[in-house]
Parts: structure tokens; sequence; C-alpha cells
């Protein structure tokens, strides 16, 4: 009965038969007598939208308000009124956007009293104030994103000038790269016209929209509607384009040339996903778009195709075999979209959009300074995303009916081999140093996401109460092919007259190139090479009342409710309690000023990894399964944990050491291995299930209409998360702080083996008498402890062009981010002592100054200056390694990998994140050029990103284990190693044919 009523068929019956729900968008318009200052009553206002061919009437209520809800957000609206003895100026300049009631006050007076210049009109544009509701956030409209300096078109880039947005620190390349409010970046909500975009395996987008498509781009970063759920971190909203009774479109080219204008710098830099890159570095774009009607107040279209490509050398460098030789690679992306919209009436309108993303990042071999991966071993990672949205929009007099519907598709081949069939060969020579990598990429991970996601939302307008009410299915697939090669893996050791053998050979060496009598050192092979997962659903239901109280006055009291079924874990039930209370008030000080304020509750979605890394590290051997009962037995798993429920099947590799090469056994002949196989560590689904991260947030703002053009506003912000995902080790090792830094005694990993709740002897452990291999020295799972708190005061100030040749926005953030757990793999350094790992966020900043200034400086010529200055990143000191032999101080064996996640000590007498680096400046200029050329323009458009050539050691978007953020000694020590900068100064060029 549960697969049938979640089946998309039957969500797509029922579909057909209801009224659909998208984001809709609306407009509060207040209207004021000029004279008396009093609500206007009773007048009629008409809201007329010519690129689309709409116009509606509404007359005010008492307290002199007209809402028009169910609004398309594309095209531009104006507000007039007729009557020949009183005088409603125009406001022509009205854009909307997804999810949102803008609000617009407008003074009434007779025309025969007052001049023109008398006129006052707040709202409408980027400077307006927000008089409906609590919620922090920010816009970019097309227009902005257009004029500023944006690096591959990649809308992502101009998002770090927004207040309350910082740039990140992932903990993998591909990590999404912006942090709201300093939170992990992985549980910021993506969505396009409000609908999801998140790739829900990490966090990030699905399809990562480019410029071309975008109408405007908002991120909310607190407070916002009980709409908006499955994130107590912020949510980007992508309005998407439409087209309009005018035939419009572009055709553009955009280059980086790379290092032979560039800046130079000793590290390396990164493409549009995250990677690094360094010699020979090039971008090319090229793209179009075209929009307009198919009928003429009716039927609406916009395409969109953008293609980009990379260009990047790596350097093959092997001296022992006579090979110093530059790779070529390269990477695509490729973004299609279309998107149809069909008006039927001005009561009744449909949209369907469509995109595709095509990525492929190659891995071409050699390495960024010299390498020893051959091309035969090269391989791509491929990010894949499609998603196809239908959404229909009823609007009546009382009641709007909307609805959404989406299916998308996501596929992560982290390591498409170029071949595939082929086992691994590390090549070692006579001194035991690796001369070459070859053949397969040596494991698989290729997660395939299949999601289908409905709304089902009703408005009512009730007098002076507007509420809503919604329903929300997101129902996910998951499957993994994961683990080790399944065709094996070889190391081998080569004598010298075999390794002068294949000097000829050159760097076209392949795995069969080797000689067949070389010695095998170690072979593996993936025991079970299958594709796992399961169907992760979440689902949502709120309610919201918008109260207008007064003319001067709305209070919004909403309640929401979700659910994610992952939170079963390894229980038998899941986290059903998450109820989330969220109310505010924005209230009128006077015609220029009003204040806000709100609380609000906000649960995160969990995250699919949790869900696998479960899976796919967990095995239910004999051994392993004795090894968990008998963690029940000492009470570090609770007494009702059912075992059968907490383990599963998941990768495991045999290895062998005496086989002859390429002739290793299959991995059916070796099944018997897997039970007895010893485990550094393993995993279990949590036997209490997960709790779903909640945040609390508390706001309270002031905003200041200093004139139609310029908007000043102040936002104070404290966020406290409970339930914050982070990882245990319920075998751990015993406490071993380090006391007296001056006189550190370092415990050995067989001491500290002893020390197990379940005792682990070399690759061993004694149950009940047994002797059992198949257990692990390490048993972990994820859970819902962590703990965050976030204060902040934001000030920004804001101009619109209006009649003067410039515009600007200023941000000043000060912020502080303290938190006990960093990441879904965080885990303390000392037995699960997570209350000693109280500190700054990897992405706290204190100051963050951001400063937009944009030039018109002649009829054609514009020039736009983005500045961006933030205090230093924290720094997480380790232990030195050549002072302490090791730095696994407490001799827990976990000192490998990330030091940023905790699998490292901390150095003797620091706390995690004591240090800060440097401030980071970075100044971005660009200039525009628009030739016109009849009804339509050529501009032509010159970068400057990090003008002042800055090598900036913090500030900017890295990986935790590549950044300058792990350092080694403590902070009296002053030791800084440099091992990554921002870019240097760079310079992209591009001509755009508007028409």
């Amino acid at each position: 009965m549960k697969k049938f009523l979640f089946s998309p068929v039957v969500w797509l019956l029922i579909l057909a038969g209801t009224q659909t729900l998208h984001a809709q968008s609306g407009l509060e318009v207040r209207l004021t007598d000029f004279t008396t200052r009093q609500p206007v009553t009773g007048q009629l206002i008409r809201l007329a939208n010519p690129e689309l061919g709409y116009t509606t009437t509404a007359t005010t209520n008492a307290q002199g308000k007209v809402i028009f809800s169910g609004l398309s957000a594309a095209g531009t609206y104006s507000v007039t009124a007729d009557q020949s003895d009183i005088y409603l100026p125009s406001s022509d300049t009205i854009r909307l956007r997804e999810n949102y009631t803008a609000s617009l006050d407008l003074l009434l007076f007779a025309k025969k009293e007052y001049e023109l210049d008398e006129i006052i009109i707040a709202g409408g544009g980027a400077t307006q104030i927000n008089a409906v509701n609590a919620e922090v956030s920010s816009t970019l409209s097309r227009e902005e994103v257009r004029t500023l300096p944006v690096e591959g078109r990649d809308i992502t880039r101009l998002l770090y000038r927004l207040p309350n947005v910082s740039q990140a620190t992932g903990f993998y390349p591909e990590a999404p790269n912006v942090a709201i409010n300093g939170a992990n970046s992985l549980y910021t909500n993506y969505m396009i016209d409000g609908m999801d975009n998140n790739e829900r395996f990490l966090g990030g987008q699905k399809f990562a929209i480019p410029v071309g498509f975008v109408q405007n781009v908002t991120v909310l970063t607190n407070n916002f509607s009980a709409e908006f759920g499955n994130t107590g971190n912020g949510v980007i909203n992508i309005s998407s384009r439409s087209g309009s009774n005018t035939f419009s479109g572009e055709a553009f080219f955009i280059t980086r040339p790379g290092p032979v204008i560039d800046g130079s710098s000793p590290y390396a830099q990164r493409d549009l996903s995250g990677n690094q890159v360094k010699d020979g570095f090039q971008r090319y774009q090229a793209g179009f778009a075209i929009g307009g009607a198919l009928k003429a107040n009716k039927t609406f279209y916009y395409l969109n195709a953008e293609q980009t490509l990379d260009l990047k050398d790596n350097l093959l460098t092997v001296p022992q075999l006579g090979i110093n030789e530059t790779v070529r690679g390269q990477n695509n992306f490729t973004y299609l979209s279309a998107k149809l919209d069909q008006h039927w009436s001005n009561r009744f309108r449909s949209s369907l959009r469509v995109n595709q993303g095509l990525v492929a990042i190659e891995r071409q071999g050699g390495g960024l300074d010299g390498g020893v991966t051959f091309p035969s071993a090269a391989n791509s990672q491929d990010r894949n995303s499609t998603l196809v949205a239908l959404r229909n929009t009823y609007t009546g007099n009382r009641l709007i009916f909307e609805s959404h519907y989406q299916y998308s598709r996501f596929r992560w081949n982290y390591g498409r081999a170029a071949n595939p069939t082929s086992p691994q060969t590390v090549v070692q020579g006579p001194d035991n140093l690796t001369l070459a990598v070859l053949g397969h990429p040596g494991y698989v991970f290729d997660a395939t996401e299949n999601t289908f996601q409905t709304q089902q939302k009703a408005t009512f307008l009730l007098g002076n109460h507007t509420v809503k009410a919604g329903l929300e299915l997101i129902s996910a697939d998951h499957l993994l092919a994961g683990g080790g090669n399944p065709n094996g893996n070889y190391t081998v050791k080569l004598t010298q007259s075999q390794v002068e053998g294949l000097r000829s050979v050159g760097s076209a060496l392949t795995v069969t190139d080797i000689p067949a009598d070389a010695e095998v050192l170690n072979y593996n092979i993936e025991l079970r090479p299958n594709t796992f997962g399961t169907r992760q659903q979440v689902f949502s239901a709120y309610v919201e009342d918008q109260f207008s109280v007064s003319s001067r006055l709305n209070v919004n009291l909403g309640l929401r409710y979700d659910y994610d079924n992952l939170s079963k874990g390894g229980n038998t039930q899941g986290d059903l309690n998450n109820i989330a209370p969220r109310v505010s008030f924005n209230t009128r000080v006077n015609s220029k000023s009003t204040l806000r304020g709100g609380y609000g509750m906000f649960y995160d979605k969990i995250l699919y990894a949790i869900y696998s890394d479960a899976l796919q590290q967990n095995t239910t051997s004999a051994d392993y399964r004795a090894q968990l009962q008998e963690l029940v037995r000492v009470g570090q798993l609770p007494a009702n944990t059912d075992i059968e429920a907490i383990t599963f099947d998941g990768n495991l590799s045999a290895s062998l050491s005496s086989v002859t090469y390429l002739q290793g056994p299959g991995a059916a002949s070796l099944q018997e291995q897997r039970a007895a196989a010893f485990s550094g560590e393993r995993r279990i689904l949590n036997p209490n299930g997960y709790q779903n991260p909640v945040t609390h947030q508390m706001t309270l703002g002031f905003q200041h209409q200093v004139n139609k053009e310029v908007l000043f506003y102040v936002d104070v912000m404290h966020n406290r998360s409970y339930n914050l995902f982070r990882l245990r080790n319920i075998n751990s090792v015993s406490a071993y702080p380090v006391t007296d830094p001056a006189n550190v005694v370092v415990r050995t990993t067989t001491e500290a083996d002893l020390t197990r709740p379940v005792p682990i002897y070399g690759n061993y452990a004694v149950i009940g008498g047994d002797t059992l291999t198949g257990v692990a020295r390490n048993v972990v799972m994820t859970e819902s402890g962590g703990e965050s708190r976030y204060w902040a005061a934001s000030f920004n100030l804001q101009k619109e062009r209006g009649d003067d040749n410039y515009a600007f926005r200023l941000i000043y953030t000060l912020s502080r981010l303290e938190n006990n757990t960093e990441d879904i793999n965080f885990r303390a350094q000392d037995a699960n002592n997570f209350e000693a790992e109280w500190g700054p966020s990897i992405n706290d900043r204190t100051h963050i100054l951001n400063g937009i200034v944009t030039w018109y400086a002649a009829d054609h010529l514009t020039f736009s200056l983005a500045s961006l200055m933030q205090s230093g990143q924290p720094i997480n000191r380790i232990p030195d390694g050549l002072r302490y032999g090791t730095t696994d101080l407490n001799g827990d064996g976990q000192s490998f990998g990330d030091a940023y996640v905790g699998n490292s000590d901390r150095h003797p007498g620091e706390s995690r994140n004591s240090d800060r680096l440097p401030w980071a400046t970075t100044f971005d200029l660009g200039a525009q050029y628009d030739l016109p050329l009849g009804e339509s323009r050529l501009a032509v458009r010159a970068d400057v990103f990090n003008l002042f050539n800055a090598a900036n050691l913090s500030g900017y978007s890295n990986n935790a284990t590549q950044s300058n953020q792990i350092q080694v000694g403590s902070v009296a020590s002053g030791l800084l190693v440099r091992r990554n900068a921002s870019a240097p100064r760079q310079f992209q060029f591009g001509v755009t044919y508007l028409f």
C-alpha cells in the first residue's frame, strides 16, 4: 500500500485532476491621502504588465490596501488610478520575484493643489522597503547581474555580494561555495522558481543555472515564510526568465585567456567546479538566448543554451622513464534551458520549464606540478542533471489554487574511467618509489538520484487575513555503485632492468605494458560491486496567516511540519515531532520607516550521504555482529538495539599478496574473505534514529527609505541550532587529554587499542573467548548531538541609479559563529568529548565589508567596481609530527585525512580554531560599452578580477584539506605555511549581441 501511495504514476493521476501550486508572486499596494496622511478607501487601483498583456483592478479596503496575488514574476508592472480630480503617480518599475509579496506605498492628492515633484513613490525597485513581513533577504535583479563583474557567468559568484553570505570552505573540491550566516554550505536550500534544485546526496545545486536564464536571484537568510523549509541555514531562490510580447534575445562569447596575461602566482587556482588548475588554464564560453510570444498576450517562450570549455595542462614527470610531458585536459559545462508560459486567461496560467546540465570535469593524468598518473588512468567526473517542472495557477476573487510538479534526475559519477574494464596498476621502482599509476582510477562512485516533487497550496483572501496552506512531497530514489575496483588493483615492484625496458613506451604506458613476471606486492578487488540505495521521502505541511492588523501593522503567524523517512535510521520509527512555529511583525514607524522582527523554528533536511555511508561502510558478517552485540552488552549501544536493522552488506575489498600479475582471482572466488576481513573502521545505522537538525532564529530590523532611490536598513540576528550531525565512535579509546603542553607523553596505538570497550589486539578481538578477525577497530555512527550559536548585525545602504549617473550597494556585517561540530564527518579529537570542541566555525567571519559601485560614465559606457574585505578565517592548529613523532598523540589512530573534521589531535594547549589567517581584500572591476545597432546593441565587456593582484590567504572558496586553515604548531610559534592563495589578477573579455 505504501509503495502504491508514493508511486509517481499515482501522483500524476492526482495532479491531472487538481489545480496546481507554484511559487506565486504578489504585490501589496498601500494608498495614503497626501493631506491627511490617512488611508484612502474605495479607490480603484489598476495593475498592468504590458509585456504579458496583463491587466487587473481592485479596490482599496478600509486600511487603504489592495493585495494582488497569484501574479507572474515575469515582466514589469505598473500601478495607476483613473479619477479626474486626483493624482496617483504611475509606478512602472515594479519587478516581482517568486514566493514573495512586494509592498508599494503611494500618495494620493488633488491635481490642482500639488506639483509633480512632490510625489513620493516608495517601492517597486531593489531599494524598496519590505512593509509586509520580517523576512531578512536580499535580491539581485537581472540588470544588476548583467552589470557586475562575474566569473564565468556563474551565478554563485555573485552571491558573495549580498548580506549574510560569505565564501565557503568545504570538505571536498565540489562542495557548494557559499555559506549563509557562516553555516555549513551543504545545508543551503537551492531553488528555481520555488522548486527544489538540491543534489540530495551531499547538497549543492543539481542544475547550476547560468546567468542567461536568470530573471533575479534572492537569498533568504532569516525569518522567512513557513512556505520555505528543509533548511535551518538559508534559501537561494532563482526566478527563471520568461518570454514576453517583445521578441528579444542575445548571443555571446566570453574568453579568459589565462596565464598569458593573468597575474602570476605559485599557487593553484580553481575552476568553476572547485577543482584545482594551474598551468595552461584557459576558458571559452559561448551561448545564445531567445524569447518572445508564440501568440501575443497568451503564449510565451524562452530558450537559453550556454557552453563552457576549460583547457588545462598537467605535467607528467617520471625521470626514471625519461618522461617530462605536458598533458592537456579539458572540462565541459553544457547548460540548456527552455520555458513555455501559457496565459489561458487573467485567472489561469500554466508554465513548463526544462533544464539539462551536462558537466564533465577531466582528470587527464599528470599533476599540477608534476605527477605519475599516466593518461591510461585518465577519468572524468560527471555531474549531469535534468529538471522538468510543470506549474499551473488559478487566481479567483478570494481563493488562489497553485501547484507544482517536478521530476529531476542527477547522476554524479565521480570517476568515469577512460578504461572502465581495466584493473589499476601502481608501479614501484626498485627504490620503492611510485613510478606510474595506470588503468582504472581504482575506485567506483557512481550515484544516481531520481526525484519526484509535488506541492499543493491554497491562498485564501479573507478580509484583513491572507491565509496560505500547503502540502509538499519530495520523493528521491537513490542508487549508488561504490567501493573498490571490480577489475582489481595491483601494486607491483619492478627491477631496474624491467624499468629500463619501459623507457621506450613513453606516456602511452598501459597496464598491459608491465612485464607479466613483475613482482606483485598487493592485489585487492571489490567483493560486492553492486548498486544499492533506498528511497528518501520528505513530507511537509504548513499554514500561515498574514494578518493586516491596521494600515501600519502586519503580523505573520505560521506553523510548519516536516517528516523525513531517513530519520528512522536503525530505529523502528523516525523523527515525528518536527513542528515549527514562526511568528513575525512588520510595522510602519512613519511613512518612510518600518520596524520588523520575529522568531521561528527551522528544521533541516537529512543528507542522503549520512544514510548511504552507513550502508556502504557496513557488513553483516558474523564476527562484526558479535562485536556489535558485545557493544550492546557493555552499554555502548542501547539494550534494545536490533542488530539486523543497523547492519547492511556494504562494500568490502579482499587483499592478496601472492598472485600473478593480471591473473588475480575474481570477486566470486574470494567471498569467504569477506566474513574474516579486519577493518580499521566500519559504520552502522544509528539504533536511535536521527533527529532533524533544528535552528531557532530571532531577528529585529529597522528600514528607512531615505528617498525613492536610497534605502538604509539594519538587521540584528541570533540563531541557535541543535541536533547537528557528527560522528560518534562507539568503540573509542579511553580519554587521553594532554594536560601539560610542556610535557607531552604520546600514547601508542597498541596501548590505546586495549582501552576500547571491545579491545583490539593488532587485527583481531576476543569476544566470549573466541578470537574474531572480522571486526572493526572503530565502530562509527552518525548522531544528532551538535550545537551552534550565531550572532550578527548587518548594516546596508543601497542606491538605485534614478536620475543620477551612479548606483551603489554598501554592506557591513559583524558576526560570530561558534559550534561543537563542523560537518557530517566531524568527530571529536579525544574519546567523543565534543564539549572540548567548542570554537569558531570554519566559515566564521568577524567582519565583512562589501561594496558595489556602478558608474554610468557616458551614454553607453558603464564601470562597476566590486570590493570584498573580510577578516581572516580560523586556523586549526595540529601537532608537530617532527617534534612528537606523530600527530596522533592519544593513539586512537585518527591521524588520517582532513584535520578539520577531527581526524587529528589539536596542538597541545590549543583549542579548535584558536588562530586566524590575515584579512582578505579583493577588488573586481568591470567595464562595458554598449554600441547601438538600430534597435539592437553590441555590448563589449572587460572584467578584471583581483585588480590589485592581492595574494589573499583566506576569504576565498577552497577545500579545507588544501587551504591555509590547517597549520602545524602552536599559535605562539607564529608558523604559517602558505599552501594556497586566492587567484591572482585575472582578465575576462566578452562580447554580447542583444536584440
